[in-house]
């Protein structure tokens, strides 16, 4: 009797802590911090030996080639590395803050204030296009604005490189640091220890027709904030 109360016990301490535990299965990833450093575009610094990759699932269309993500936080800003398979690259776009969503493109989300519904958007195409925007969405409605005085130390830093072997597309990698200046006005920012934003993280391919991946699913579309995993700065 004493060793199936101890038992019983052990089980229920063991599915609470579970429970408290953050975990990429329960919509909910912890960020670690780490020290600024450069980005190359080919994920090589030092500072991502410091976290693991997380799987974005593939929930739309035929390719369904690997694709997975990090992430890191510092004193200044957010750093994104995504590696994304792939076999035919589809990028024709070469400028910023073009419509790159049309074609392949890595995306992430960052909500940072669940009382206002407004939330940053950055999109990073093979050749190093991007597109940074915050999104007021009122019911479904949305649209994005560009930032003002987009310069100094409000700009992102980016880079992106497609891979290959013996001449022929494996993947691509893109890196990217996302300054918490450039997320001004929004509340919550910058995070420290204990932070909490809601967040996605998604990929696009064009090779013969559109495929999707996502960290969280979504119901319509990558805009459905209210569906958004939960990021916790450590």
């Amino acid at each position: 009797m004493k060793i199936s109360s101890l038992f019983f016990t052990l089980l229920l301490f063991s599915i609470c802590l579970q429970a408290q535990t953050p975990s990429q299965d329960a919509g909910i990833l912890s960020i670690k911090k780490t020290k600024d450093f450069e980005v190359s575009g080919k994920g090589d610094a030092a500072n991502w030996k410091e976290t693991s990759f997380v799987a974005l699932t593939h929930r739309k269309g035929n390719k369904q080639y690997s694709s997975q993500f990090k992430i890191l936080y510092s004193e200044k800003g957010i750093y994104c590395l995504y590696v994304s398979q792939d076999s035919l690259i589809t990028s024709t776009i070469r400028e910023d803050f073009a419509d790159i969503y049309n074609e392949d493109v890595v995306e992430v989300f960052f909500w940072p204030n669940e009382k206002s519904n407004i939330y940053f958007e950055y999109e990073l195409s093979p050749y190093n296009y991007e597109l940074p925007i915050l999104v007021p969405n009122y019911e479904g409605k949305f649209l994005g604005w560009r930032p003002w005085h987009y310069e100094g130390d409000r700009l992102t830093r980016h880079a992106a490189s497609i891979n290959k072997t013996n001449g022929k597309v494996t993947s691509w990698t893109a890196e990217f640091f996302i300054p918490y200046t450039l997320l001004a006005p929004l509340q919550n920012v910058p995070p420290v220890s204990g932070t909490s934003w809601r967040a996605n993280f998604y990929r696009i391919d064009y090779d013969n027709n559109t495929s999707q991946w996502s960290w969280m699913p979504t119901r319509k579309n990558f805009h459905d904030y209210e569906k958004f995993g939960r990021i916790i700065f450590e």
